[in-house]
C-alpha cells in the first residue's frame, strides 16, 4: 500500500503526462507541492504529440485572449528557467475574411498585431501561393516547440513521473485515493489531465463531462529548396485554396512544415470511430490543399500523425475545469497554447484548496463561439 510522495507541501497526484499534466506538475513544484505524475504511455505522445503547435492570441472570447496573454508570459518565464526556446520568434499569420475583426479585438486587448500586405505576407510565409486577401500578423505568436517543451518539463520533473496506468480516483477520508496498475496511494489532492481518458476517470466519481471525441490528422511536409530563415505559422480561413479551417506551423529549423485541418472524425464514447474512412479522406484533402496553397512544400508528406480530439459543446476553443472533493478535471481542445497559464491556475487552486477562477468553471463557458 503506497502513500504517495513526501515533501513539505501538499501531496498531489497528476494523472497524465501530456502538456497540461506536465505543466500543472511543474507549476505545482514551483508552489512547493510534492507531485507524482502517472503516465501509461510515452509522455507527450497522445493529444500533445508532434513537433509543433500554433501559439496565437486571437479568440472569439475576449477572456480567452486575456488568458492567452498570461500564458505567453508563463512561456517566457519557463523558457528562461529551462534554458530553451519554447515559441519561435517569427509570428503567427492569419488570412481570410475574419482577419479585420481579429485584428480589432487584439488591439483592444493590447496584443501586438497588425494587418500586413502582400509583400510582407510573402516575406513571412514564402511557402504560400499568391494571395491578395486580408492578412494579419500576431507578432508575439509563433510555433510552439512542443517536443522540446515536453522533454524539458519531463526532465525537470525527473522521477516524479512514473510509468503506470490509473484505473480509478476517488475521495477518501484524508484525501484522494489513486488506484493504478502497480499501487494504491493516497494524496491530499489530484488533477486528472488524461486527455481522452479524463471523462472515463471522472465517471468513477460520478461526474459526467459533456465531451465529444474525435480523431484528427496532421501531416508534415518538407520545404523545397532549403529552410527559409523566417517562417511564420498559418491559419487559413479564406477558402481561397479550396479549404477553410487550415492551420500550419514550422518545425524547429524550418526545414519541414506541419499542416492540419480543423475537421475531425467523430468517435463514440468507447473511442470507436463512426466513419474511419474519413481519416483517409482528410489525408487526401490535406495533400490537395498543400499542392494548391503551399507550392513551397513537397506535397508528399514525410510524417502523418493521428491524435484524439476532446471538445466541449460550446466551442472549438472551449475550456473548463470540473471540481469534485479535491479532484480537478480540466477539459478542452487546443490547449497547448494555454497549458502553462492553465497549469499555474490549477496549481494555485490545488495548493490553496480554493476553487478555480470563475471563468474556467463549467458555467463560465470559457471560449464560447
Amino acid at each position: 500500500m503506497g502513500t504517495g510522495p513526501t515533501a513539505e507541501g501538499p501531496r498531489v497526484a497528476v494523472v497524465g503526462a501530456g502538456v497540461v499534466g506536465l505543466s500543472t506538475a511543474y507549476a505545482l513544484v514551483e508552489r512547493g507541492a510534492a507531485v507524482r505524475v502517472y503516465e501509461r504511455g510515452v509522455p507527450g505522445n497522445g493529444q500533445s504529440g508532434g513537433e509543433s503547435r500554433i501559439f496565437r492570441h486571437a479568440h472569439v472570447d475576449p477572456r480567452l485572449v486575456a488568458d492567452t496573454r498570461e500564458s505567453r508570459r508563463v512561456y517566457d518565464d519557463w523558457a528562461a528557467q529551462l534554458g530553451l526556446e519554447l515559441i519561435s520568434p517569427d509570428g503567427a499569420v492569419a488570412i481570410g475574411p475574419g482577419v479585420e475583426d481579429k485584428h480589432r479585438s487584439l488591439q483592444e486587448a493590447g496584443v501586438a498585431a497588425r494587418l500586413i500586405d502582400g509583400p510582407e505576407l510573402t516575406e513571412r510565409l514564402p511557402l504560400l501561393s499568391g494571395y491578395d486577401g486580408p492578412a494579419m500578423l500576431d507578432e508575439r505568436g509563433g510555433a510552439i516547440r512542443t517536443t522540446a517543451m515536453i522533454r524539458a518539463l519531463h526532465s525537470a520533473l525527473g522521477e516524479q513521473v512514473v510509468a503506470d496506468e490509473v484505473l480509478a480516483v476517488r475521495p477518501v477520508a484524508g484525501g484522494v485515493e489513486v488506484r493504478s496498475g502497480g499501487e494504491t496511494s493516497t494524496y491530499d489532492r489530484a488533477v486528472v489531465c488524461a486527455g481522452r481518458g479524463t471523462a472515463h476517470l471522472a465517471r468513477t466519481v460520478g461526474v459526467d463531462l459533456p465531451v465529444s471525441q474525435g480523431a484528427h490528422v496532421r501531416m508534415t511536409f518538407r520545404v523545397r529548396g532549403g529552410a527559409p530563415e523566417h517562417l511564420a505559422t498559418l491559419q487559413d480561413s479564406s477558402g481561397a485554396f479550396g479549404e477553410t479551417g487550415v492551420y500550419a506551423a514550422p518545425t524547429p529549423g524550418n526545414a519541414t512544415y506541419s499542416v492540419g485541418l480543423s475537421a475531425s472524425t467523430a468517435a463514440r464514447d468507447d473511442a470507436s470511430l463512426l466513419a474511419p474512412h474519413q481519416l483517409a479522406d482528410h489525408t487526401a484533402r490535406l495533400s490537395d490543399y498543400v499542392r494548391r496553397a503551399l507550392p513551397g512544400l513537397d506535397p508528399d508528406p514525410v510524417d502523418v500523425r493521428h491524435c484524439w480530439v476532446t471538445q466541449l459543446p460550446w466551442g472549438e476553443d472551449g475550456l473548463a475545469v470540473w471540481e469534485h472533493e479535491g479532484i480537478l478535471f480540466p477539459v478542452g481542445h487546443n490547449l497547448f497554447k494555454q497549458a502553462p497559464g492553465l497549469g499555474r491556475k490549477l496549481a494555485t487552486a490545488t495548493v490553496t484548496g480554493e476553487p478555480v477562477p470563475d471563468a474556467i468553471r463549467p458555467e463560465g463557458r470559457l471560449g464560447a463561439d
